[in-house]
């Protein structure tokens, strides 16, 4: 599934090729999020046009809305969103930390308060499997705990054992069933690396994990609150005990800088709401940072939001226009910076693939945070 094409003699980054049901993925890789089945404001025609390779959806939400009656009618995630290229799915384990007041956690399983209307829903490992084969995913990924942070080290081992035990749980239902994607080939399904901020659990979890020999690696429980110094420690203390010929992803990750960061620390699949959600707000990201289209200092501009990083489908359209359109609540304007945000990310891990490729990673590097860095100006979270 996963093959190494090459690795940085500086760093840990490397440029890889995951091969999957529904395509092919070259990695480093971002993945947008579309939690509904849909990513904000952009049609599949459009996420293609500005080069996503996979979209991510979720376990959790799909099941209530729309539910699987009507994903099992269509037969697929892909089929059901017309997205043609590879899925990946997340859990619902984000949702155990995110909707912490909406849930409580058992040995079988989570029972939650649907945060729609009230009513009750239950997700497991199994129940997690089973809703992800009727989403028919290139990419499952496994049911865990992610503990919130801080987090007591007694603590963080307690959740730590049960994510282990549903990650058995998990596995002994795939072998059971053998889940199948619309194409007729088999599901893949990726492990989570837990353990919150300690060396000691996070080695645990990659370890035991590998053993178990799932398709590839998560590390999860990142960007739920910590300082950015214990997230690039979260990945640092997880990579070296995971299999090196397997992928390794980021969940939930990051911003410009950090996906980088990591990309130089091993990682090689990304995912994060930020792009999209950020451009709502009226931010766009650019190569000098982060800018605000509501500034009054746009209103006369002309040049399109990142004049080093322009697409087709944003191209004729200048900051001041934007502006205004963000201004007047046009609907236009949000999507015009979501797929510029989108294509900005696009671009960001696709150079850094073509540096691993001449073997200037380390260069590519440091010039885009040395650029990218020198702005003052920070987006809103």
């Amino acid at each position: 599934m996963f093959e190494l094409l090459s690795t940085d003699p500086d760093s840990q980054a490397r440029r890889g090729r995951l091969t999957l049901p529904h395509g092919v993925v070259e990695t480093p890789a971002f993945m947008p999020v579309g939690t509904q089945g849909t990513v904000k404001a952009c049609s599949p025609g459009e996420l293609e046009a500005v080069g996503a390779q996979m979209i991510l959806g979720n376990t959790y939400h799909l099941n209530l809305r729309p539910g699987l009656d009507v994903i099992r009618s269509f037969g697929s995630l892909h089929r059901f969103s017309r997205w043609q290229r590879p899925i990946l799915t997340d859990s619902g384990g984000f949702q155990v930390f995110s909707l912490a007041k909406l849930r409580k956690v058992k040995e079988e399983g989570v029972h939650f308060q649907s945060h729609l209307d009230g009513s009750k829903c239950f997700i497991g490992p199994e129940t997690s499997m089973e809703i992800q084969s009727v989403l028919g995913s290139d990419i499952a990924m496994l049911f865990d705990e992610c503990p919130p942070w801080p987090c007591g080290e007694a603590e963080a081992e307690k959740s730590l054992d049960l994510t282990m035990r549903w990650a058995l749980r998990c596995k002994e239902w795939i072998a059971k069933h053998d889940p199948k994607t619309d194409t007729g080939a088999r599901q893949h399904h990726f492990g989570i690396v837990q353990g919150s901020g300690y060396a000691r659990l996070r080695e645990r979890a990659a370890k035991e994990l590998a053993a178990m020999d799932f398709d590839g690696y998560a590390v999860g429980g990142v960007s739920v609150g910590e300082p950015e110094e214990e997230m690039m420690r979260a990945i640092e203390h997880s990579i070296p005990h995971l299999p090196a010929h397997k992928p390794r992803y980021a969940m939930g990750l990051g911003t410009p800088p950090q996906i980088l960061e990591m990309i130089a620390r091993g990682i090689d699949m990304f995912d994060c709401v930020l792009p999209t959600r950020l451009a709502r707000h009226g931010t766009a990201y650019t190569s000098d940072g982060p800018i605000h289209i509501k500034s009054k200092r746009f209103e006369f501009d002309h040049s399109p939001l990142d004049p080093d990083c322009i697409h087709p489908l944003t191209a004729d359209f200048s900051r001041s226009y934007i502006r205004h359109l963000h201004r007047a609540g046009e609907i236009l304007g949000l999507r015009l910076i979501c797929l510029h945000n989108l294509h900005f990310y696009q671009s960001l891990v696709r150079n850094a693939r073509e540096a691993l490729e001449a073997g200037v990673f380390a260069a590519y590097r440091a010039a885009f945070l040395s650029r990218y860095t020198a702005s003052k100006i920070t987006p809103p979270s």
